[in-house]
């Protein structure tokens, strides 16, 4: 019985100023809700901030990124002890945007895996194919050498506190989503490497995430497919009320699937 999660990643979107009323607004429209894990990722300088505003509540607070080490001569960078300090239980890691625009190797990415489990937080490793990649046929081998370079080094019970999110490159902020029978069809891939790479047991209780403009009219279809469990919303998350929509129809999906 996988419990659908939905994390709200606002890239780098939010001043103090319009933080403060997004993550209010998210938090008081979900009040009394169960059924769905929620974590909102705002950027570094808006974490405490948030963090106050969900203190009390089951929302959780995230990270979009970490450094692998605890501490040292890393200009710029944050340790993942920093985040814990702030209340934060998660972190993304291996963003596309991260790897295209920051140049973040699978080496790295994995580094930061091992980094953030040796504190505590649990890891959401983003792995997603290309449109080029994609259109050669290329999308189970580049999840694949994503996924097994990510999870390298760990052993099964350290897999099974991650999260893995599928976002394809092509749909990350471009309007297009891939259609639930595509997001479906890689979420089993990835589900079936992780029970060779780890064990049939971890892999059932993975939860697989999709990303790549999820919408609250997209979300209907996409959360209703059983291995799909719940979603990584990027620019809608920046409306509280359409996050908060997102976030109700994971609870719908799940109770129309029985779990």
């Amino acid at each position: 019985m996988r419990t659908p999660l939905v994390i709200a990643n606002w890239k780098m979107f939010g001043t103090l100023a319009e933080a403060r009323p997004l993550a209010t607004g998210v938090r008081d429209g979900l009040k009394r809700f169960k059924g769905v894990d929620v974590v909102l990722c705002p950027p570094y300088t808006a974490l405490m901030a948030v963090g106050e505003i969900l203190q009390g509540t089951p929302i959780g607070l995230g990270a979009q990124n970490c450094h692998y080490e605890a501490s040292g001569a890393h200009t710029g960078e944050i340790a993942p002890p920093m985040l814990v300090e702030l209340g934060c239980r998660s972190v993304l890691i291996g963003h596309s945007e991260r790897r295209r625009e920051m140049g973040e190797t699978d080496e790295l990415v994995n580094r930061k895996v091992h980094g953030a489990l040796a504190h505590g937080l649990t890891p959401v490793l983003c792995v997603g194919e290309t449109a080029e990649e994609r259109r050669q046929g290329l999308t189970f081998t580049t999840v694949e050498g994503q996924l097994r370079a990510g999870l390298a080094g760990l052993d099964a019970a350290a897999v099974g506190r991650l999260v893995v999110a599928y976002e394809p490159v092509w749909a990350i902020g471009t309007g297009v989503n891939a259609t639930p029978q595509q997001a479906a069809e890689v979420h089993g891939y990835v589900r079936g490497l992780v029970s060779e790479l780890a064990s049939k047991e971890v892999a059932q209780g993975l939860r697989v995430l999709y990303g790549g403009s999820v919408k609250a009219d997209s979300a209907d279809a996409l959360l209703a497919e059983s291995e799909i469990d719940g979603a990584l919303v990027g620019g809608a998350s920046l409306n509280a009320q359409g996050f908060v929509s997102i976030v109700k129809k994971a609870a719908r999906g799940a109770a129309t699937r029985g779990e």
